[in-house]
C-alpha cells in the first residue's frame, strides 16, 4: 500500500492512489459511508489486484485524504459522478471497471447511467440502492444486537420504526438509525462485521490525524443528507443499465435487504455472488476469497 497523489479535479484536489501498470484493465473503486475514505480496501486488496489490473482507489471530493468542502461551498451527490468522469478522462483511461462499496455501490449504479460508454463491468459490493430499505433493514439488525445487549427500550423502538407503515421520510428513518446505532458504542461494527480475522492496520496515520480527516468526511456526509438526492431510489435503474454486473453479498450483511437483491436479479446482465462467514466488508473479511472472484469476473 502507497501514498497517493493529489489530483486537481473541476477545482478541487482529489487523493488518488494507483496501483498495477497502464496496460492492463482499469478499475475505479469508490467506497462507501458516505465518507469512509478507500484506506481498508487499499490496505487489503492494492497488493492481490494490481498484478493483474490497473487498479485506481480514491478518497471522494471532501472525504479525508481530499481537499475538504468549505462552508457555503456548492456540493451535491452528482459531484462525485462528475468527478470521476473527468478522473478518467485525465488518467487517459478509455473504459474502466468499477467496484463500488455500500455507497459506493450506489455511486456505480448512478455513474454508469450516466456515463454507460465510460464503464465496462460494474462489481457491486455489499451495496445499497436504496436508502430506505437500507435504513430499515439496518434498523432490524440494531434491534437484535440491542436485545443481545438487554436493551429493549432501544430494540423495540428499532422494530417500530423499522416495520413502521406511517409516512416517513427516508431522510428521517436514515437518521433514527444513525441515532439508535449509536448507543451499541463499542458493539457498534457487529451490525457491518462478522470476520474479525483480517485487521487493517490503520498506524500510518496518527488519531490525531484520523480525527482531523474524518471531521472532513463528517461535512460530506451532512451535505449529502441536506441536499436529499441520495434518499431516491436507484432501483428503477437497473432496466436501463446493460452492463455485466456482479453483486456481491455478505452471508450476515444486512445492507443489500432482500428486496434490493430481488430488484438486481431483474437487470440484464446481472449475478450474484455469496461469500460465507462474512459481513459487510468480503474485501477485507474474505481478501483472498474476494480477489479471486473479481478477477473471474471481469477476466472471463
Amino acid at each position: 500500500m502507497k501514498q497517493g497523489r493529489l489530483h486537481k479535479i473541476r477545482g478541487k484536489d482529489l487523493y488518488v492512489e494507483e496501483y498495477g501498470s497502464h496496460n492492463q484493465e482499469a478499475i475505479l473503486y469508490l467506497h462507501g459511508g458516505p465518507g469512509e475514505s478507500c484506506y481498508d480496501f487499499s490496505f487489503h486488496q492494492a497488493v492481490r489486484l494490481q498484478e493483474q489490473f490497473r487498479l485506481i482507489a480514491i478518497d471522494q471530493r471532501g472525504v479525508c485524504r481530499s481537499e475538504g468542502i468549505e462552508t457555503g461551498e456548492g456540493f451535491g451527490l452528482m459531484d462525485l459522478i462528475e468527478d470521476c468522469e473527468e478522473l478518467r478522462k485525465i488518467l487517459q483511461i478509455e473504459k474502466w471497471s468499477l467496484i463500488g462499496h455500500s455507497f459506493g455501490g450506489f455511486l456505480s449504479v448512478l455513474y454508469t447511467s450516466k456515463y454507460p460508454d465510460s464503464i465496462h463491468k460494474v462489481i457491486l459490493e455489499c451495496p445499497t440502492f436504496d436508502f430506505e430499505l437500507t435504513s430499515r433493514s439496518l434498523l432490524r439488525k440494531t434491534a437484535l444486537l440491542s436485545r443481545r445487549l438487554n436493551n429493549d427500550e432501544i430494540a423495540d423502538k428499532c422494530l417500530l420504526l423499522a416495520d413502521s407503515k406511517e409516512s416517513i421520510s427516508n431522510q428521517e428513518l436514515t437518521e433514527k438509525y444513525l441515532e439508535y446505532s449509536d448507543t451499541l458504542e463499542s458493539e457498534r461494527m457487529k451490525i457491518y462485521r462478522y470476520n474479525f480475522d483480517n485487521p487493517t492496520d490503520y498506524s500510518q496515520y496518527s488519531d490525531e490525524e484520523w480525527n482531523r480527516l474524518y471531521d472532513k468526511s463528517d461535512v460530506h456526509f451532512d451535505l449529502l443528507r441536506e441536499e436529499g438526492e441520495i434518499f431516491k431510489s436507484l432501483l428503477p435503474l437497473f432496466k436501463e443499465i446493460n452492463h455485466e454486473m456482479l453483486l456481491m453479498l455478505g452471508e450476515h450483511d444486512p445492507v443489500t435487504c432482500d428486496k434490493q437483491v430481488e430488484a438486481f436479479n431483474g437487470s440484464a446482465n446481472g449475478r450474484t455472488y455469496m461469500f460465507s462467514h462474512c459481513g459487510h466488508s468480503p474485501h477485507y473479511e474474505r481478501p483472498d476469497e474476494f480477489r479471486e472472484v473479481v478477477a473471474a469476473f471481469l477476466k472471463r
